[in-house]
């Protein structure tokens, strides 16, 4: 008999999700046909070798409570709330074929009487309203004995959210990476007002079952229920991290400027890894001294507004002739790199 597991999150923090994603894939039977279906509340998701910076507008983000998580896989940024369900499918090689999982979630749709067609590299879509509309969008990844494939299916996302968040603020960032590629899309509950998480989960539990021909009991897991997976505590603590889901950010460079009363100043900044590893300050200002302290004092510092905020507090302490206009700048700087 085909050994299969099937887990099913009732939790919508997606560095769980992904740390359980990812766990799995690390300690998975290659023997195993493994299907999980989760979803993440109020989330952006950036690929392996995104920037956040240049693919969100963070600031945004940070004043809505909506978290970055970064996943293993590539692909591009996409806005996650309780509107999407996510699949995931990961089977060992030489079975391992994208194929196969994309005609069970197009057989999963059409048990709801939804005619869904592939497009391109790894999207599904409808055609509604005389257009060709994205309902699906999946990535991929692969070990030398095992692949995955995941994707979302949108079902009711709020697109107003979607647009608030990866649009990014107008930054002078010269970013390496991978860009996003926007396409148009519709909800699912365009065609069908009623569907729900939970039934989209049914049909696609379905479809799996029916294709391999074999069932096997849900595992239901959550924070308080965790997985019983080798080493998912470790992928917890990393996936949650701000080294991993900013830090790993390809290296860039950021150049912004602005004019105070008491003179005007211009920063360059080179990041790398999530730290400083340039910074040049240029001023007509009178308080050079205090600016070339600070200059120095952030290389090795992490591109991050609580570390930032300390070099500018310790910067204040030792020139405090400028306090004013050190002040001005370090609300201005920190606002900046948001």
């Amino acid at each position: 008999m085909t050994q299969l597991r099937l887990l099913i999150s009732e939790s919508v923090d997606p560095w769980f999700n992904l740390a359980v994603e990812e766990a799995i894939f690390g300690s998975m039977n290659p023997n195993q046909k493994v299907l999980f279906l989760w979803r993440n509340d109020s989330t952006v998701v950036i690929g392996r070798a995104q920037n956040p910076w240049k693919e969100c507008n963070t600031r945004k983000m940070d004043d809505d409570h909506i978290k970055l998580a970064r996943r293993h896989s590539g692909g591009g940024a996409v806005f996650h709330d309780l509107g999407n369900t996510n699949f995931t499918f990961m089977t060992g090689k030489p079975d391992y074929n994208k194929d196969t999982s994309t005609q069970i979630i197009i057989n999963a749709l059409k048990a709801l009487d939804l005619n869904v067609e592939t497009s391109g590299r790894n999207d599904l879509v409808i055609h509604r309203d005389d257009e060709i509309r994205k309902i699906s969008g999946s990535a991929y990844r692969e070990k030398a004995d095992r692949g995955f494939h995941h994707g979302t299916l949108l079902i009711n996302v709020d697109f107003t959210r979607l647009a608030n968040y990866l649009n990014p603020d107008p930054k002078k960032l010269q970013a390496k990476g991978i860009t996003s590629v926007r396409s148009r899309v519709a909800n699912l509950t365009e065609l069908l007002p009623t569907v729900t998480h939970a039934e989209i989960c049914g049909v696609v539990t379905g479809a799996f079952f029916e294709h391999y021909g074999a069932m096997v009991e849900p595992e239901f897991i959550s924070e308080i229920n965790p997985p019983n997976i080798e080493g998912f505590a470790e992928r917890f603590a990393e996936q949650s991290s701000w080294d991993w889901n900013f830090g790993k950010a390809l290296e860039f460079s950021h150049h912004f400027d602005e004019r105070f009363t008491w003179g005007g100043v211009e920063v360059q900044l080179v990041v790398k890894d999530g730290a400083i590893i340039e910074s040049k300050i240029y001023s007509d200002s009178l308080y050079l001294d205090s600016l070339e302290a600070l200059e120095k004092a952030l290389i090795g510092i992490r591109y991050k507004e609580a570390d930032i905020d300390h070099v500018f507090g310790d910067i204040i302490k030792k020139y405090l002739d400028g306090k004013d206009s050190l002040s001005e700048l370090r609300n201005w700087f920190i606002s900046a790199i948001q």
